[in-house]
């Protein structure tokens, strides 16, 4: 037998997991296809520097590689309409005049809309919008999600914004409130503003590591009515509690990336100290001691949230039921290399049980990573390629929401038996059922 070694030349074997049924859509041709044939159709292959031939060596070289994609950013901030978790946030809108005045307070190429130029960003055009959802302390100035802005806004006609959790791109926590692996309500007051002032545009999301784990968070909870037209999933860790343990098993796992990101978490913590230790809850040296990201969430995020435990935490927050609730085409985009979000907690069933749902798994290319021979990223092609594929070619007004056989949100049934509603992550009778 020859040996399988098309890893040893870059080439990544690419899967495909989706249902049957999977919803067809209709063409502005008249035609149809099927969501998981658009998919297919327009993933390119997926051949990756050979150099890099593992999930490690392709997620360490994002720290290495040198290369930039210029965007251009106009900033806002906005002020929170929840009761529940007030404060302010920021959205960086991508912008294509580089202003000739730079803001030191702010991350390279952005600066702040005056009061002026934001009062006249309304506008009644077509043009598909992107909103857009980053990493676990990340933000508007990280390059993987440039490499995705970059060729939408500036070669293909779209228009994007980047909703930062709050207090990350250099923005400012103004209340003891930070966020956490479901905090979905920033995007949804984003969003909802964003069809307010712009009624005629598709909105489409996109979501990257931790960002993609929100986004498909909020996806289930609107369910069909999402007002987003379709969405794109990058390197989801999906289940927060499988991808932990999988990280903590392993020496490279703890030490490396569980400390690295641990790390990035005290910074931000000091960086806005003096807010979030006005939580009684919060103690701040125990914050202080932390190594690595998991006692991070168990020193911050459980007190800060009422979770137990961080395992509690993590099982709450967790986006693979959610993903069951998804009610707009959804393409996920995951490596099975991945040292962060591990193949372990890809929830492969679950894309088979929801038609609007497609998952893309490629046997290489680590966490947000998949670099080509010439510094690209192949991820970053395929999710442009199947947005604007969507935008441009298929009539959205078309889909119909579909009842699927997996216990969704809003699903009725018929006789007095317990449901599984994947947004309240629980078996339980409905309350009609037990009077």
């Amino acid at each position: 037998m020859i040996p399988d070694l098309s890893w040893a030349l870059g080439r990544s074997k690419t899967s495909f997991y989706h249902g049957n049924d999977s919803i067809k859509l209709k063409t502005t041709s008249g035609d149809s296809v099927s969501l998981s044939d658009l998919a297919k159709e327009t993933t390119p292959p997926c051949h990756l520097n050979p150099l890099l031939f593992n999930g490690t060596l392709q997620t360490v070289w994002t720290t290495v590689n040198s290369s930039d994609v210029p965007v251009v950013y106009k900033r806002k901030l906005f002020e929170s309409d929840s009761r529940l978790y007030p404060g302010t946030f920021a959205v960086d809108f991508v912008h294509r005049i580089p202003s000739p005045d730079a803001d030191g307070s702010l991350p390279p190429r952005t600066t702040y809309y005056s009061d002026q130029e934001f009062g006249e960003i309304g506008s009644d055009d077509s043009k598909p919008l992107l909103v857009t959802l980053h990493g676990l302390s990340g933000g508007s100035h990280e390059i993987y999600l440039r490499h995705v802005l970059a060729p939408l806004t500036k070669d293909l006609g779209w228009e994007a914004c980047v909703v930062n959790a709050r207090g990350c791109a250099m923005s400012k926590i103004t209340t003891s409130i930070m966020y956490n692996a479901r905090a979905t309500w920033d995007v949804r007051q984003v969003v909802n503003w964003l069809r307010e002032k712009f009624p005629n545009r598709p909105l489409f999301g996109i979501g990257f590591s931790l960002g993609a784990n929100i986004l498909t968070n909020y996806l289930g909870e609107e369910g069909e009515n999402c007002q987003l037209k379709a969405a794109v999933v990058c390197s989801n860790p999906w289940n927060l509690e499988v991808a932990s343990w999988g990280l903590r098993n392993s020496w490279w796992g703890r030490e490396v990336y569980q400390r690295f990101m641990g790390n990035n978490m005290k910074k931000l913590f000091e960086r806005h100290a003096d807010m979030l230790i006005k939580n009684p809850d919060i103690d701040a040296e125990r914050i202080r001691s932390i190594t690595y990201l998991y006692e991070f969430d168990r020193a911050l995020q459980c007190p800060a949230w009422g979770y137990p435990t961080e395992s509690a935490y993590y099982r709450d927050a967790s986006s693979c039921d959610a993903l069951l609730a998804i009610r707009i085409p959804l393409l996920a985009i995951n490596a099975e290399d991945d040292p962060i979000s591990v193949k372990e907690a890809i929830p492969y069933v679950e894309f088979e049980q929801n038609p609007y749902t497609v998952l893309c798994a490629t046997s290489l290319g680590g966490h947000l990573s998949w670099f080509q021979s010439n510094g690209d990223r192949w991820f970053a092609k395929a999710a442009a390629a199947f947005l604007d594929k969507v935008a441009k070619d298929i009539d959205l007004s078309a889909i119909q929401p579909k009842q699927s056989q997996n216990g969704s949100v809003g699903a009725s049934d018929a006789g007095k038996r317990p449901v599984y509603e994947p947004m309240r992550r629980k078996w339980h009778i409905p309350k009609e059922h037990t009077a």
